[in-house]
C-alpha cells in the first residue's frame, strides 16, 4: 500500500496513474486548494481513476485526519509530493509555505514514525541550491543560501528528514526536482502560461531578458525516477563511509541534466504552436536563479535512470494535450488560461 500526498498536483497525478497501472494501491491525499484552477486538479482525479486507487481530501496541516488516514490503511511506503509551491508566490504569502511545507510536513514524519513506514519518499526542489555558483548542481555542494523562502523550506524539509531518520530510524529519500514539465502540468509554470499567452497573442514576460538556462525534465522521466527508488530505502551508513551521519536518509538530484537557453525554449514552443511570441524583456524577479543544471550520477549510479525524453518531444506532448484539455480555439483559450488560473 503506497500513500501519495499531494495526489491532485502534477508529479501526485501522473505517479499515481502509473502506480495503479502497475498494479499497486494507492491512496491519494490532497486538500485541492485554490492556488491554481481546482478544476484542473478535478480532471486529475479523473485522469488517474482506477479501481486500486482512493482518495481523501485534506489538508497535511490536519494531524488528527492525516493520523486517521495512516491508521485505516496503514501504508508500507509513503510518497509526499504536497506542498505550497512557487518561487514567487512565496514573496507575497509566506504563512502558507509555513503551514503546507513546515507543518504539514512534520505531521507527515510524526505519522511515519508512528505507523512504522518503511520508507519516506518526499519532495525537495533544485530550489535549494540558491546562489550556488558550481555547475552542475551536485547532492555535495553546499545549500546553505536559499534565495526564497520556498527553498528554505525545502531545505528545512531535508533537515527535518535527517533528524527523523538519525533518531528513530526512518528511511527517508529527498528528491530535488528540476523545472518539470508536461501534460496535465501547473498553470502557474512558464511554459504553461507561455502557451496560453502565445496562443492569445498577448505578451510573455521573459526576465534577465532571457538570460537564463533551466533543466528542463520531462514528467514521464521524473514518474521513472521515483518508481525505481520506491524498492531502495537507504540502509544505516557506517562511520567510515560518510562522516558527517551514519542515518538512514539519502538526497538525490532527479532532472534531465541538459540545461536549455530559454529563448530556445522559447523557439520551440513557438514551433508546435505555429506562432511567434509576443516578448516582454524584463529584469531579474527577486528569489530567481540564472541557471538550473542537475548532477544526477548518484541517481544513475544507484538505480539506473537516465532521462530518455528530448525537450522537443516533451513540448511537443505538452502542445498537443493542452489543445486537447482546453479544446482549442483562441478564443476559448484567452477566456480559460489568462484568468489568473
Amino acid at each position: 500500500m503506497i500513500l501519495i500526498t499531494g495526489a491532485a498536483g502534477f508529479i501526485g497525478a501522473h505517479l499515481s496513474r502509473r502506480l495503479t497501472q502497475d498494479g499497486y494501491d494507492v491512496i491519494g491525499v490532497d486538500n485541492l486548494n485554490e492556488y491554481y484552477d481546482v478544476q484542473l486538479k478535478r480532471d486529475r482525479l479523473k485522469w488517474l481513476q482506477s479501481e486500486n486507487f482512493k482518495f481523501h481530501e485534506l489538508g497535511l496541516e490536519n494531524g488528527a485526519e492525516l493520523n486517521a488516514v495512516f491508521e485505516r490503511y496503514n501504508p508500507r511506503i509513503v510518497i509526499n509530493l504536497a506542498a505550497q509551491a512557487g518561487v514567487r508566490y512565496s514573496l507575497e504569502n509566506p504563512s502558507a509555505y509555513i503551514s503546507s511545507n513546515i507543518t504539514g510536513f512534520t505531521n507527515i514524519l510524526e505519522a511515519c514514525r508512528h505507523y512504522k513506514v518503511d520508507h519516506l519518499i518526499y519532495a525537495s526542489s533544485s530550489s535549494v541550491y540558491g546562489a550556488n555558483k558550481k555547475i552542475p548542481f551536485a547532492v555535495t555542494d553546499s545549500v546553505d543560501h536559499p534565495v526564497s523562502l520556498y527553498a528554505a523550506t525545502k531545505k528545512s524539509n531535508e533537515l527535518m528528514a535527517h533528524t527523523y531518520s538519525h533518531l528513530f530510524g526512518l528511511p527517508t529519500t529527498g528528491l530535488r526536482f528540476f523545472t518539470v514539465y508536461g501534460p496535465w502540468g501547473r498553470p502557474d509554470m512558464a511554459y504553461f502560461s507561455f502557451t496560453g499567452k502565445i496562443l492569445a497573442g498577448k505578451p510573455i514576460q521573459i526576465f534577465n531578458h532571457g538570460e537564463m538556462r533551466r533543466d528542463f525534465t520531462y514528467i514521464d522521466d521524473i514518474v521513472e525516477g521515483i518508481v525505481r527508488l520506491i524498492d531502495c530505502p537507504p540502509a544505516n551508513r557506517p562511520e567510515s563511509e560518510l562522516s558527517s551521519s551514519t542515518a538512514p536518509y539519502k538526497i538525490y538530484n532527479i532532472g534531465n541534466n541538459q540545461p536549455v537557453e530559454l529563448m530556445k525554449f522559447v523557439r520551440i514552443l513557438e514551433q508546435h504552436l505555429d506562432r511567434k511570441a509576443v516578448m516582454e524583456l524584463l529584469p531579474m524577479q527577486p528569489g530567481d536563479v540564472k541557471e538550473t543544471f542537475a548532477d544526477i550520477e548518484e541517481l544513475k549510479k544507484d538505480t539506473g535512470f537516465s532521462p530518455s525524453t528530448s525537450l522537443e518531444q516533451g513540448l511537443r506532448n505538452f502542445v498537443s494535450w493542452y489543445l486537447d484539455y482546453y479544446q482549442i480555439n483562441e478564443s476559448a483559450v484567452s477566456t480559460k488560461t489568462n484568468d489568473g488560473r
